[in-house]
């Protein structure tokens, strides 16, 4: 059995972006601090954000797994599994496609993007799972589900996935 492992790599814009996140989240937390006396609130503030914080790391993508079955998407905590014979489609787009997409359960910009989304042109849910904000590859199931990815050799990626497609079509037909 033949395993590719393609790891996710962040850019300097999502890393700045995360440091901006964690910036406003100290100054929010500092103000709260020196300017509401009693100190409950900022205390529940401030565990709430490092609650937050534990919990969307927990699901930062770290890898792409492609076997012969299936293509996984592994994190800390979980891991997003497609199998070969459900992919009805995997293609390179643009991030013009996504242009209208807003995150519903989702984290957008601290450490990648990932997580739940909802595309506001054609009104359906998808899964992303991104280290940057462009050279998607969609992937769509037989059950039009959409899962977006992004790796450093996209279009190696995607040959892979293709030559294991047909080679699984190979062995399924007569």
């Amino acid at each position: 059995m033949d395993i590719n492992i393609y790891k996710y790599r962040m850019e300097k814009g999502v890393l700045y972006l995360s440091t901006l996140y964690f910036v406003v989240f100290i100054i929010l937390g500092a103000s709260l601090y020196f300017l509401y006396e009693g100190g409950y609130f900022s205390a529940w503030f401030c565990s709430f954000v490092v609650a937050v914080i534990a919990l969307m790391s927990l699901s930062i993508p770290r890898k792409i797994v492609v076997s012969d079955q299936s293509i996984r998407v592994r994190s800390l905590l979980d891991v997003t599994e497609i199998e070969i014979e459900d992919i009805a489609s995997i293609k390179a787009i643009d991030r013009g496609s996504l242009k209208f997409t807003i995150p519903i359960f989702a984290g957008y910009g601290f450490f990648g993007y990932y997580g739940h989304f909802l595309n506001l042109r054609s009104f359906e849910r998808v899964t992303i799972y991104a280290s940057k904000w462009h050279d998607f590859i969609e992937i769509t199931d037989v059950y039009d589900d959409k899962l977006y990815i992004t790796t450093s050799c996209r279009d190696v990626f995607i040959a892979d996935v293709e030559a294991r497609i047909k080679q699984k079509e190979r062995k399924t037909t007569p």
